[in-house]
């Protein structure tokens, strides 16, 4: 033993130790108080603040646990060590232990959220994706559960470092609890607060293996892929509209313009467009005369099939909108095959614009799919020239 040590010996075996700890973070969940050669001077003065407890830890097991006030050390007051240690007399002696800090006060505002997206199966669209965020509040319930499970095997101590396996937990029961809740894709916006309670119900026992109480959880925001969300935006934009059949041909002739100075060749061919939006509006009332007896203007829109192009409307049967295209950001739709082609040999609608209708895997451009490949919508041909004399 050296100089140093003997001199530490010394001064700790004349002075009284005072045990406390005055945490100056805001994410420690644990604190290892550090006590030298892990000796401990019995009648020492422990000091428990509030949002506190002491643990005492024998050989790696957890011993006694104390709730916030001062103490002195005594074999009265930590009966577990007492008798793990054979200690028959209460002279002051030092005990080799482990002292452990848990701060038992409510960390708010954790942050959880959707790394890829979850797979759900909704009544109305199928197999859809979501994503997800919100936040929750957790603190220690059990300390000596949580040192067992977490901070013995693992020695995680602060908010970050168990924010991780929190997470997975938080995201493997929540997509159970969605699926479960059987709440349309619709109607998930407006029933947060229902969702969020049953998803507690579900995360909460998982926490509470770990020692930890979830006491708030929040969801956000649950957002839906691009398809489905231009789908419903055209199922809003025929909802509104309504019988007005006038006025929805007013707007697919403002929507072509938008397209033809969006792309390449500027509103050059404008007329085409606006003469694309007539055509549709036509169209569009000889589809909605023949469906009124299903449901009328307002009737739902049969969801898109699993992949691939959804195929033609059948022989006999009237053209109806369902191209959506994207331009900058923005979406305009829905138009008709033969709107689409019409505005493709006018020069409005550039080959690579990229387009869905109900059914498409995905957004693609326009030349990549059958009804528009190469030769499909071309111009024709202009007659030869005389021949000459």
């Amino acid at each position: 033993m050296g100089l140093l040590d003997n001199i530490k010996q010394q001064i700790g075996s004349q002075f009284i130790e005072i045990i406390q700890w005055l945490d100056e973070t805001n994410d420690s969940l644990v604190y290892r108080f550090p006590v030298y050669n892990q000796e401990i001077k019995m009648g020492a003065q422990l000091t428990v603040r509030e949002n506190q407890v002491a643990l005492f830890i024998n050989e790696g097991k957890a011993a006694d646990l104390f709730t916030p006030g001062r103490y002195e050390l005594s074999t009265q007051n930590i009966p577990i060590l007492t008798t793990l240690r054979g200690w028959k007399y209460g002279f002051q002696s030092p005990f080799k232990a482990e002292l452990y800090f848990f701060n038992t006060r409510l960390f708010t505002d954790l942050k959880w959220g959707t790394t890829n997206p979850v797979m759900m199966r909704d009544t109305e669209f199928g197999m859809i994706r979501l994503r997800a965020f919100g936040t929750y509040a957790m603190k220690i319930a059990d300390p000596k559960l949580f040192f067992n499970t977490v901070v013995g095997t693992q020695g995680l101590t602060t908010t970050d470092e168990i924010a991780g396996q929190l997470r997975s937990i938080v995201l493997s029961k929540l997509s159970d609890a969605i699926a479960e809740s059987k709440i349309p894709a619709l109607d998930i916006a407006s029933k947060y607060d229902e969702l969020s309670a049953f998803g507690r119900g579900r995360i909460g026992p998982e926490f509470g293996a770990f020692g930890l109480e979830l006491s708030k959880f929040f969801i956000e925001n649950v957002s839906l892929p691009e398809e489905v969300e231009a789908a419903i935006d055209q199922r809003t934009k025929l909802g509104v509209l309504g019988d007005r059949l006038g006025q929805y041909t007013q707007l697919q002739a403002a929507d072509a313009m938008k397209v033809a100075a969006a792309n390449p060749g500027g509103v050059a061919g404008v007329g085409v467009g606006i003469g694309a939006g007539v055509a549709m509006g036509q169209a569009m009332g000889t589809a909605f005369g023949m469906s009124a007896g299903a449901g009328g203007a307002g009737a739902p829109t049969p969801p898109p099939a699993p992949g691939g192009v959804a195929p033609p409307p059948p022989p006999g049967a009237p053209a109806s909108p369902r191209w959506s295209l994207t331009v900058d950001g923005k979406t305009y739709g829905p138009y008709t095959d033969e709107a689409l082609k019409g505005m493709l040999a006018a020069g409005q609608v550039a080959p690579t614009t990229l387009a869905w209708c109900p059914g498409a895997s995905g957004w693609a451009p326009v030349q990549g799919y059958p009804e528009f490949g190469a030769g499909a919508g071309a111009p024709p041909l202009p007659p030869p020239p005389p021949a000459s004399r």
